[in-house]
């Protein structure tokens, strides 16, 4: 069960900050060291440590019909998802079992998976089908050579992935609310490699202490200087940014206030991945540590158009808006907090009471990676 508040109660929560001059503040102070940003062997650490936790892979939309896959690393891993003729979606390594060769790559639909090297045939379910010149590989077992599987779990519109998955770890989505609705539709899917540690590019999107001198000419204008709404449910956070216009609905009734177009959800997916619900759709970003300074960020754009192309138009402009404004601006934020360390200007980074969302994601990494010793 969740523990985030339903709209009315964010709604006024806001309005009171509004009126008062206030925000949301924890009450710790946090202190990284620089060198957890730096360190290869941490880095590897983490990279473990992703690939024992359930982490979103990609939104079931990507997957809405029978043999629709999706195929990429995750944790420096190659893998596929592919949704069976049964509806359930599988997971498994990318990886041929003859002389492991990838199998799939990217997204697409298919009724089986064909080896590209020398035609081994897999069915949806991960069985090997097929072995080109059979007669080649006497007593082979071929039930013993299908594709290697790893744990798969739908939850809150999103497809959970566990590489190494240990007895004691918790359902992915026991703690989430439904995020992406079935009524969504993926509308765009984007991938690119930033010059950034995975946490630093993080940090960036969970807090609102940076908007006004951050996003100065985009989104402070419509929005306030250092005003959010801050929640945990489990490991994982929200941070809530208002727009100017919610102040509209502080004459109405509460049930009759109607936060869409008044705000912006960031949901933080303890590690790795965020979930921002926007004015016109909704974003899924897994971020995918590539190296100790470089990330891919692997972002899904999803919207409720109804099939009507006005409103599909209207969605990805929405979404357009937001990856050459905001999210430009802060990557080169991040990227020059990155350039910045080799300076040795800072041992440590400071995270204070209006960025405590980021103090909880890093209680939470530093209390996972110590299960890891």
């Amino acid at each position: 069960m969740h523990s985030f508040m339903d709209d009315q109660a964010v709604t006024e929560r806001i309005l009171s900050h509004v009126s008062n001059g206030t925000t949301d503040t924890g009450e710790e102070v946090w202190r990284e060291p620089v060198e957890s940003y730096r360190s290869e062997e941490h880095f590897q650490r983490e990279l473990a440590l992703l690939r024992r936790l359930a982490v979103p892979f990609c939104p079931s939309a990507a997957l809405r019909e029978p043999g629709s896959y999706v195929a990429r690393e995750a944790a420096g891993v190659p893998i596929l998802a592919v949704r069976g003729e049964d509806g359930k979606v599988r997971a498994f390594r990318n990886a041929c079992r003859h002389r492991g060769a990838e199998i799939a790559s990217g997204t697409g639909n298919t009724k089986a998976f064909v080896c590209p090297y020398h035609g081994w045939t897999y069915q949806l379910d991960g069985r090997l089908q097929r072995v080109s010149h059979e007669h080649g590989f006497p007593g082979l077992d071929k039930d013993a050579h299908g594709l290697v599987p790893v744990k798969a779990e739908e939850r809150s519109g999103i497809v959970f992935v566990t590489q190494s998955p240990q007895d004691d770890e918790s359902s992915p989505g026991e703690t989430l609310p439904e995020l992406i609705a079935p009524s969504l539709d993926l509308i765009g899917t984007h991938g690119n490699v930033a010059d950034v540690n995975w946490k630093i590019s993080l940090e960036g999107s969970i807090e609102g202490y940076h908007i006004r001198f951050g996003h100065r000419d985009t989104f402070y204008p419509y929005g306030y200087d250092n005003l959010n709404v801050v929640e945990m449910s489990g490991r994982h956070s929200r941070v809530t940014y208002p727009f100017k216009r919610i102040e509209k609905l502080a004459d109405l009734p509460q049930a009759e206030r109607r936060v869409e177009g008044r705000l912006t959800y960031v949901y933080h997916l303890f590690p790795n991945a965020l979930v921002t619900v926007l004015s016109r759709h909704t974003n899924l970003v897994v971020l995918e540590p590539v190296a100790v300074d470089q990330t891919r960020l692997v972002s899904y754009a999803l919207a409720d158009t109804g099939g009507d192309p006005a409103a599909m138009e209207s969605a990805k402009r929405d979404a357009e808006f937001v990856n050459q404004t905001g999210a430009a601006e802060d990557l080169a934020l991040v990227e020059g907090i990155q350039r910045s360390m080799e300076s040795g200007a800072n041992e440590c980074f400071t995270f204070g009471h209006f960025e405590s969302a980021i103090v909880h994601f890093h209680r939470n990494l530093h209390a996972e990676m110590k299960r890891e010793e």
